[in-house]
């Protein structure tokens, strides 16, 4: 068993104050969110809250607070499932609820870079274990007798000597009056009877049985419906606009302009559109109408993008223009120069977008002085402080809720709807929701980057690799990761990047830039290997274990042991090495997030196309909390990035979005998702790491890779089945 410092969470736990003529006061901070004495002697005797995350009712029903935004990610299960754990509970005892934005209680609010069970692994262990410790020393105190002496299982507490229980209810008042110690004791992983086991998603019932949750559900007496009309075009912008025939319609109550520029933007606050027309109304369809009978004039303000323009640019970033080396190692340029073999690719992907299957929306109730923010949002904090320069009201008179989302893969970092939602609120004086369409999401977005990659390597006679050149460009930035594999495998190494320019809004998409990079490198390992004439896992294999005897460099971000260790799973789970007539197999292995996977597709002919018959996938994320819910995750990781891999691109013409729904954006459809996915994880004593990404990224790699084995030709293009039929054409 082992112990951590509760000082490690003092935001969690403690509260400080500074003392009248100095010094400094250190309170538990079980009633932090009580503002004052009176308030703490009028807590209801039925309920105490032992600190930010937990509450044990005299019936001992544990109710623990989910502090991270649910996106699908399964946190609103694994998070107060670690703290359960180390509290001793029964699960059947424990009911989970969504907790409010309150950053002086909980830290990193945060939904994104698959970090929330990797941040909140130690405050969430010593939530539940310094909550166990008070119930047991009021237990001890009310019966006069060593804490020592005492045990606890399923939420109750045993004396030893005579066998005495009493359950954590019971106690749950006097533990209040518990000094909280420096220190509290933690399991040791061996003795774990919840992390590790299967337990079902707790909002799963009401999911499948339509049961409110979302924020499109959200609804409240006196509430506007309003839709934005936005600008049809990247670089252009309102000029006027006739709202005659709108708000003749019915049902409809105001046609109106706003603007949501503020001065002094986050990271978060990306948005291309500021100046929107907007109407509200009584109901959503009624409002629809009313947009679409709106006449605008627009004027163009900036550059009317083009896909084929992407295209020229992308290439001249690549062969013409010079980028910014971040890492160097040795001499490639010089070795490739004089190599046996040299071998040389380029390869590319669109723009996409995230296509949440719940459009954005968000509900806000603004008045002179406060303002109630309400929807799905993966940044609670960011969108409060935005909305204080927004509205001009204090951070703390504004409150943020999360609802659970359909969806987020990164596009609900970006939070320009809850800001249109508040300053809608604050023009009409009321309750409003804002709900955008699937052609407004689709238009409207913050898409993925489009990138290109070149890479350059060189082996010797015996198949080794002995130089590796990469360069990559990005509209706006390069997706190249300078220290990742085959850095530090490789005497002589480098790593460029070339940036273009656009007025297109990017941002984070699931497994940001890795969700490229693996895609390329892997496949242009998967080349090298077959020149080197050597096995696609043995070449990684040898790479990885020169990274390991005698890595180049002190900046390797990876541990190459780790790495080859998924490699070595999926190759004896899949029988890599049997031969299996009909089956066309690929193999890529990457690591993001924190964590390590490697993938084996498995194809199949089906008449003139290709069926997926099997994904095999090996996973080290270190501890697994929940298997169940870290399955979902892999295999839902998987079906994505098959389907984006290849079928979907967003393109565009004169700044405008070509593709506005599911008719021409092109989605993995069931009958060509995988027919089976079989998932291992390496057993580990490693702290959790992400898991919500890293299984997206290989396996674009391993589903190009199965494919050259079955056509014969090498795909350098995404999306890969658009790549097929140009090729197809070409040969034609």
């Amino acid at each position: 068993m082992g112990s951590a410092k509760t000082s490690m969470g003092r935001r969690s736990f403690l509260k400080t104050m500074a003392m009248g003529g100095g010094g400094l006061m250190v309170g538990f901070s079980w009633m932090s969110a009580l503002a004052s004495d009176s308030d703490i002697e009028n807590l209801p005797d039925e309920m105490f809250d032992i600190n930010a995350y937990i509450q044990i009712a005299p019936d001992g029903t544990v109710t623990i607070l989910s502090p991270n935004p649910e996106i699908g990610q399964n946190v609103k299960t694994s998070m107060p499932l670690i703290v359960a754990e180390e509290l001793d509970v029964d699960w059947e005892q424990v009911k989970v609820e969504q907790a409010p934005l309150n950053t002086s209680k909980y830290t990193r609010q945060l939904a994104g870079g698959s970090q929330s069970i990797r941040q909140g692994w130690d405050s969430l262990r010593m939530a539940g274990a310094t909550a166990r410790y008070l119930l047991v020393a009021a237990a001890a105190k009310k019966w006069g007798v060593n804490v020592n002496n005492l045990s606890t299982a399923d939420g109750v507490i045993t004396n030893k000597n005579t066998g005495d229980t009493i359950g954590y209810g019971e106690v749950a008042s006097e533990a209040v009056n518990i000094p909280v110690p420096e220190e509290v004791p933690l399991k040791n992983p061996d003795d774990f009877k919840l992390i590790g086991k299967y337990i079902k998603n707790v909002d799963g019932k009401e999911i499948v049985t339509g049961k409110p949750l979302f924020g499109l559900d959200f609804t409240r007496e006196g509430m506007a419906i309003a839709m934005i009309k936005h600008p049809p075009s990247f670089g252009m912008k309102m000029k006027s606009f006739d709202a005659t025939e709108a708000k003749s319609m019915p049902g409809i109550y105001d046609v109106f302009t706003i603007n949501t520029s503020i001065g002094e933007p986050q990271w978060s606050d990306v948005n291309a559109f500021h100046e929107l027309v907007v109407v509200t109304g009584e109901t959503t369809w009624q409002v629809k109408k009313a947009k679409d009978a709106l006449k605008v004039e627009w004027e163009t303000t900036g550059d009317l993008e083009n896909s084929a323009d992407h295209t020229r640019k992308l290439r001249e970033a690549i062969t013409d223009r010079t980028g910014e080396v971040q890492r160097k190692d040795g001499t490639p340029e010089t070795v490739a120069e004089s190599a046996a073999r040299v071998v040389e690719r380029t390869y590319t992907a669109p723009f996409l977008a995230h296509n949440t299957l719940e459009p954005m929306n968000f509900f806000a109730d603004v008045s002179s002085d406060r303002a109630e923010l309400i929807g799905p949002i993966q940044t609670p904090e960011q969108l409060r402080g935005s909305a204080s320069q927004l509205l001009g009201i204090p951070e703390s008179n504004i409150m943020v809720d999360m609802t659970r989302m359909g969806g987020g893969f990164g596009r609900r970092l970006y939070g320009n709807f809850g800001l249109e939602a508040a300053a809608i609120s604050k023009k009409i004086g009321g309750p409003v929701k804002l709900i955008y369409t699937r052609e407004d999401d689709m238009t409207q977005g913050t898409y993925r980057p489009a990138y290109a990659i070149n890479y350059k390597a060189s082996l010797d006679d015996n198949g080794n690799l002995q130089s590796f050149q990469a360069k990559g460009a990005g509209i706006p930035s390069s997706p190249l990761f300078a220290n990742r594999y085959p850095a530090g495998a490789v005497d002589h190494y480098s790593s460029e990047n070339v940036g273009v320019e656009t007025n297109i809004t990017t941002g984070a998409w699931r497994a940001p830039r890795s969700n490229f990079t693996a895609a390329a490198e892997q496949s242009f390992i998967d080349e090298l290997a077959e020149v080197a004439g050597k096995d696609p896992i043995d070449f990684r294999l040898e790479l990885f274990d020169r990274a390991m005897k005698n890595p180049v460099g002190e900046d390797n971000d990876y541990d190459a042991e780790r790495y080859a260790g998924v490699l070595k799973l999926v190759r004896e789970k899949s029988n890599w090495d049997k031969e299996m007539p009909g089956v066309y197999r690929g193999v890529a292995a990457y690591y993001c997030h924190n964590s390590y996977v490697a993938q084996v597709v498995d194809l199949v002919k089906d008449g003139d196309s290709h069926r997926i018959q099997k994904v095999w996938c090996a996973v080290d994320c270190g501890i697994v909390v929940n298997r169940e819910g870290a399955i979902n995750q892999v295999e839902g990781g998987i079906v994505d990035g098959l389907g984006h891999a290849l079928y979907s691109r967003l393109t565009f013409d004169n700044g405008t979005p070509d593709q506005d729904n599911f008719n021409d954006y092109r989605l993995i459809r069931n009958p060509e998702a995988p027919q089976e996915i079989e998932v291992f994880f390496v057993d580990s004593d490693v702290h959790p790491t992400g898991l919500g990404e890293p299984p997206l990224p290989p396996v674009m790699a391993a589903m190009a890779n199965a494919l050259y084995k079955a056509t014969g030709q090498r795909y350098y293009n995404q999306p890969l089945m658009v790549a097929e039929q140009e090729m197809a054409t070409r040969e034609s």
